[in-house]
């Protein structure tokens, strides 16, 4: 009976053993299942990271990975970059089994990094396009202005001086030779056009007083820079406009300065004769004209056809160029106004002719030195 009761105690203490053993094994795996529930329930982000990482985790095939690139494309600057990132991220993140709310803030983190490193780039790349138009407007501007070469008609084979008037360098030269009384005389002459004055359209009059107004070739400013400026009479003279239109003879001076620079006037027809005449030039108006304008240039003088502003019945136009050149005097014709001293040369033409014509034309301009 003692045995009995020893062997009923004994096999309650295992009974109650195997009790207990039975109760620690359902509630392990009841924990289990708990812990399965918990990550089914986690909210569902909305990036496009962690929907690359859950196709990963869940299966997901490679077509799904790159819906997700796809996805990552449009709202990112480097689809490759971001959707590889998170990929990796999402393959560490799911074998250490930390939780997707993590991977998220992670992700996002990353996507905004490469999303603010794509647009950096994209702003350095665009800094460098705009320089580098910037340099192309520099160059074509820097082209633009070298294309053009002032063309230069003296003779290379003559000695000039240089004087600089207005900012500009002039060449002149002394010439002697026999004035309209064949007696010798010596003139220090401008070897080209002047070219001074605020340019005009050549359609208006050289009506503004109060400075110096040039027309040039087409209203083109390389024409003035070659060619030299084209003077109205007034303006020639250094008059008001309205001597265009009206006699101004008591205001015509000896050596009349007009528009040239102190110490020197305005060309005379007795000046041109001289240079024509000069000593050593045997070809007359072909030895005064420079090589480009068919003469010889035996005098140096360099005459250029830089042709005319023509004012007819207040129409304007431009004639001329490179074959014929024009130039006033500083004389009126008498009992006709509005005419002034003009002689002109024709290239196909070996002679100059001397008379008169309307002050409303334009003509270039050269200048004498004041001994």
């Amino acid at each position: 009976m003692k045995m009995f009761k020893n062997l009923g105690l004994v096999s309650a203490v295992v009974l109650a053993m195997l009790a207990f053993s039975a109760c620690d094994d359902s509630s392990s795996a009841s924990s289990d299942e708990t812990g399965v529930s918990s990550s089914s329930v986690e909210p569902p982000d909305s990036s496009v990271t962690l929907s690359g990482a859950s196709a990963e985790s869940n299966g997901s095939s490679d077509e799904n990975m790159e819906k997700d690139k796809s996805s990552s494309s449009v709202k990112g600057s480097e689809p490759v970059e971001v959707s590889s990132s998170s990929a990796k991220e999402t393959k560490d993140s799911s074998d250490s089994k930390s939780s997707s709310s993590i991977k998220s803030g992670d992700s996002s983190s990353s996507k905004k990094d490469v999303s603010s490193s794509s647009s950096s780039e994209k702003q350095s790349s665009s800094s460098v396009k705009s320089s580098s138009s910037s340099v192309k407007r520099s160059s074509s501007s820097v082209a633009s202005s070298s294309s053009f070469v002032k063309q230069d008609y003296t003779s290379p084979n003559l000695s000039y001086g240089v004087f600089e008037y207005e900012q500009r360098k002039y060449k002149y030269l002394t010439v002697t030779g026999k004035d309209t009384n064949n007696k010798a005389a010596t003139i220090n002459v401008m070897a080209e056009n002047l070219n001074v004055g605020i340019m005009v359209d050549g359609s208006e009059n050289q009506s503004d007083n109060s400075k110096v107004e040039r027309y040039c070739y087409n209203n083109d400013t390389t024409k003035c820079l070659n060619y030299g400026g084209l003077y109205q009479w007034a303006e020639m003279m250094n008059l008001p406009f309205e001597c265009n239109s009206k006699s101004c003879a008591d205001s015509i001076k000896p050596n009349h300065q007009g528009i040239c620079p102190d110490g020197w006037r305005l060309l005379t027809y007795n000046d041109f004769y001289i240079v024509v005449h000069a000593d050593g030039n045997d070809a007359g108006v072909k030895g005064v004209r420079s090589t480009p304008f068919g003469g010889l240039n035996y005098t140096g003088y360099s005459l250029i056809g830089a042709g005319m502003r023509l004012d007819d019945d207040g129409v304007s136009s431009f004639i001329d160029i490179n074959e014929a050149a024009y130039w006033f005097f500083p004389t009126e014709k008498e009992n006709k106004t509005t005419w002034a001293g003009v002689a002109a040369t024709i290239k196909s033409i070996q002679n100059f002719d001397n008379g008169y014509g309307p002050k409303i034309d334009g003509y270039p301009v050269r200048c004498v030195k004041i001994d």
